[in-house]
């Protein structure tokens, strides 16, 4: 018998305590982003600054693809778990983690090979591409060890311990920060300095989740070929809308990105430092939908679905605090950010807009983050995909398009915001629609240890 240790005691403790450490990994993690655009402005070429923001769209594609595949893993794992079925958690974690592993080596060779290819469909050129060519290429070869220490984290987040997947997360990026400065300007690297920093750091972040998942809590186990292939299903049921859905997010950003490179670099440079402060700012929210889903998945594993609909209650109160506060933060800090920054005049403008003006989109966000876990966690996750793309395709792409031709670059920012705010009331609405219509249909167990059919797989009604 597994403990299913969110089935029980406060939900908004739970949402606290996994919020938290997800957080303070995510703000080590992409703060280290931040300090590598800093130490790259120092070097006195917007263009660097530009290139990584045309590469990092590129490399946000493939890491959207891993997230995908551990939100499978994760969700599996979590439900089994919280069906007291340790036996089929780790199976579910071996073969998730195989599966991750063969699909981000495809796709990271098919984007090495066609790197120069794919940023120019961005919109890069000039000195900004060849820049990004060299950074790309160095990062792209190694996102199967990123994917496989993300899914290792998530595997130990999906059965409780926030703690040792936040230690994988902080230690690799303490790695990262501390080679920084080493291979950038000690070694005169430059941006290649920069891309070797994050790829040690990769596999810093491998070795302490696995020692986690393995050593520690002995998730997985060994597995036969006849079981990977009979786990395809459920793993692809989830991952499939899943990796879609988060592939919504960076088509979205490459469509800003080539509308926002018509006003040249300078603005492409603003964009690409927003892109940096804005994880580190709402690292918290980033958090959320990693933090709530096994508390979700768990709850709903045991039937516990007014335990579920609370979680999202809790979620979406603490995502509104978070983001008040941060606006408050960003807004009076905004100067001391573009002087940071170096930032040029065009860059600056934008700098400016979304600290003062743009920030409160992103509580919509947050509540979509929310709303996709529940849909991914629930069995529904061609529901977080049809929300995902029509934030896209019917929210972002009209609203930056007629943004930019009546306001240029300022109106980027501003259509990308009333995209946010729309599905961000959407899909809240239907996430609490369907914990609603799930616990009418749920059929209680007949006993304890009695695994309900919707627990370890999605039933045929739910794909």
């Amino acid at each position: 018998m597994t403990q299913a240790k969110f089935t029980r005691g406060s939900t908004m403790r739970h949402v606290l305590a996994m919020t938290a450490a997800a957080a303070t990994g995510l703000i080590a993690m992409f703060g280290v982003d931040l300090v590598d655009m800093y130490f790259l402005t120092l070097l006195d070429d917007h263009s660097l600054v530009a290139a990584v923001g045309y590469a990092g769209t590129l490399i946000y594609f493939l890491v959207s693809v891993s997230i995908g595949l551990q939100i499978a893993l994760g969700a599996l794992v979590a439900r089994a778990e919280g069906a007291h079925q340790r036996d089929l958690a780790g199976r579910y974690c071996s073969n998730g983690l195989w599966f991750s592993v063969a699909v981000s080596t495809v796709i990271s060779l098919v984007a090495w090979f066609y790197l120069r290819e794919l940023l120019l469909l961005l919109g890069a050129h000039g000195p900004a591409l060849e820049y990004a060519v060299s950074y790309g290429g160095i990062l792209l070869p190694n996102i199967p060890v990123m994917v496989l220490g993300m899914s290792a984290a998530a595997g130990v987040r999906a059965i409780g311990d926030a703690r040792r997947s936040m230690w994988a997360t902080l230690i690799g990026s303490a790695v990262n920060a501390a080679l920084d400065p080493i291979f950038i300007f000690g070694f005169g690297w430059g941006l290649e300095g920069a891309a070797l920093a994050s790829v040690v750091s990769r596999w810093a972040v491998l070795v302490v989740a696995w020692r986690a998942l393995v050593h520690v809590h002995h998730l997985p186990r060994p597995s036969t070929l006849t079981e990977f292939r009979a786990d395809l299903r459920p793993l692809l049921a989830i991952a499939g809308p899943a990796v879609l859905t988060n592939l919504a997010t960076p088509i979205g950003n490459s469509f800003v990105l080539r509308t926002m490179s018509q006003f040249g670099d300078g603005a492409v440079a603003g964009a690409a430092i927003l892109g940096r402060i804005t994880p580190v700012a709402f690292a918290a929210v980033f958090a959320l939908s990693g933090a709530v889903g096994p508390i979700i998945g768990q709850n709903a594993g045991a039937g516990l679905y007014d335990r579920v609909r609370e979680t999202l209650v809790n979620a979406l109160l603490f995502n509104a605090g978070y983001v008040v506060l941060v606006w408050i933060l960003l807004w009076t800090g905004s100067e001391l950010i573009v002087s940071a920054f170096s930032a040029e005049p065009a860059a600056a403008e934008l700098i400016l807009l979304y600290c003062h003006m743009l920030v409160w989109a992103f509580f919509f966000n947050g509540s979509l983050f929310v709303a996709n876990a529940s849909f991914n966690n629930l069995h529904h996750p061609h529901w977080a995909t049809a929300f995902n793309f029509g934030k896209v395709l019917l929210g972002i792409v009209p609203a930056v398009y007629f943004g930019a031709r009546w306001y240029g670059a300022p109106g980027v920012l501003a259509g990308e915001a009333l995209g946010m705010a729309v599905f961000g009331l959407l899909g809240t609405s239907a996430s609490f629609a369907l914990v609603n219509r799930l616990q009418r249909d749920y059929v209680p167990l007949a006993s304890p240890g009695t695994v309900h059919p919707s627990a370890g797989r999605p039933s045929a009604g739910h794909s």
